[in-house]
């Protein structure tokens, strides 16, 4: 009876090539992991609305599985569920904020000078904060932005705040960081036909893939046994132990910025700014998925509307309701439902956005804190080595 010989790995060979030859191999899958991500880069969106729909609607299986046993039933019925909330927020919605984000557009040439003659009227009251701040310093002859004809362009303090919430501190004109702002809006709405096919193929491909997923997870799992098992055994619980920390995140965002619309659209109501009222909790609502920058980002419009229909208390009003709705986002919510595990000092936040944002843009907004908490909270930290279980349902 003849014994069976172990099975060799890299790692088992001789000095120095025990060594060298894992960090290779690692490298190697790494490095086409990455380049696949690269390739895709223009399906990023359709990739992440997939993920997003499949993680939330995956939740939801979970918690059904003991009211319904059989999987395919649960399926049906949650995707069913979410298609039709789906229809509903975009039937009743989707009219009015593509009409009111047009006016909005429209109008804001007009926003800017009028928030640019109130912080002016501050500068002439106290000259010592044109020390602090050149832009609220008029300049001579001229009393709009853009002066006359043959008059030197007048600074736009307001258009300088844009460009540090916008553009990160780039070094650009006003004129043309308004431009830029207005030309992303245009962008977004133009491109809206686009975005919209992404998501109902999401919409599709999470239900196939959530119909199909304990038969998509035995054959992954086939993986270990073949001659690529390397492949499965460097990226398969790296990529798991990432989205589980993705999705978390995303949860716990969502939460934060259905409460954050809630109490905003209630209290913009209260302003009188209903005209506007279903583009302004839009912003909120995706904005809150940017931590701390975002807060910014959602107040600028809103500031800018109240400005513009009821003057400089209605502005101060608007200020201190978005004041108070964080301080309850940043005590009360996000301790209760991020929990310890995900929670990071405000300045690293910074940091990581900054330095993402600079990199790869609305992603980098977006994904950055996650990516850090996946890093330093779960890939560099010492484990033992494990596999992914195989799903089995009914």
């Amino acid at each position: 009876m003849t014994q069976t010989e172990p099975k060799r790995t890299l790692s088992s060979l001789p000095a120095p090539w025990g060594h060298l030859l894992p960090l290779g191999a690692r490298i190697l899958v790494w490095g086409l992991f990455f380049g696949i991500l690269y390739i895709l880069r223009s399906f990023f969106l359709l990739l992440f609305l997939t993920f997003v729909f499949v993680y939330f609607q995956s939740r939801s299986l979970k918690r059904l599985e003991t009211y319904i046993k059989f999987r395919a039933v649960r399926v049906i019925l949650i995707f069913s569920v979410f298609l039709g909330m789906l229809t509903m927020v975009g039937f009743f919605l989707t009219p009015r904020v593509m009409d009111q984000a047009g006016r909005f557009i429209n109008q804001f040439p007009s926003y800017i000078e009028s928030t640019d003659k109130v912080l002016f009227s501050v500068g002439d009251k106290y000259p010592m904060l044109t020390n602090i701040i050149p832009e609220l310093k008029k300049t001579s002859g001229n009393n709009t932005l853009g002066g006359g004809k043959d008059s030197p362009v007048q600074p736009s303090p307001t258009a300088a705040l844009i460009q540090i919430l916008a553009g990160f501190g780039e070094e650009t004109s006003e004129k043309e960081n308004i431009k830029q702002v207005i030309g992303q809006l245009r962008s977004i709405g133009e491109n809206i036909a686009s975005i919209v096919s992404y998501f109902l193929l999401a919409l599709l491909f999470s239900f196939l893939i959530l119909f199909d997923l304990p038969t998509f997870s035995k054959n992954f799992t086939k993986l270990k046994d073949t001659k690529i098992d390397f492949i499965y055994n460097e990226v398969a619980v790296s990529i798991r132990d990432f989205a589980l920390v993705l999705g978390q995140a995303l949860e716990a965002q969502f939460i934060i910025a259905i409460f954050n619309t809630l109490f905003t659209t209630i209290g913009i109501t209260l302003l009188g700014l209903s005209t506007k009222v279903a583009f302004l909790s839009v912003i909120v609502f995706f904005c809150s998925f940017i931590p701390v920058i975002g807060v910014f980002i959602s107040s600028v419009p809103i500031c800018l509307v109240a400005l513009q229909t009821s003057g400089l208390n209605n502005l101060l009003l608007a200020i201190i309701l978005i004041t108070i709705i964080h301080l309850v986002e940043a005590y009360i919510l996000n301790p209760r439902i991020y929990g310890s595990h995900l929670r990071i000092n405000p300045i690293i936040v910074l940091i990581i956005l900054t330095i993402s944002g600079k990199l790869f843009h609305i992603w980098g907004l977006i994904l950055g804190v996650p990516v850090y908490t996946y890093i330093f909270g779960t890939a560099i930290q010492k484990k033992p080595a494990e596999t992914l279980p195989e799903e089995t349902s009914p």
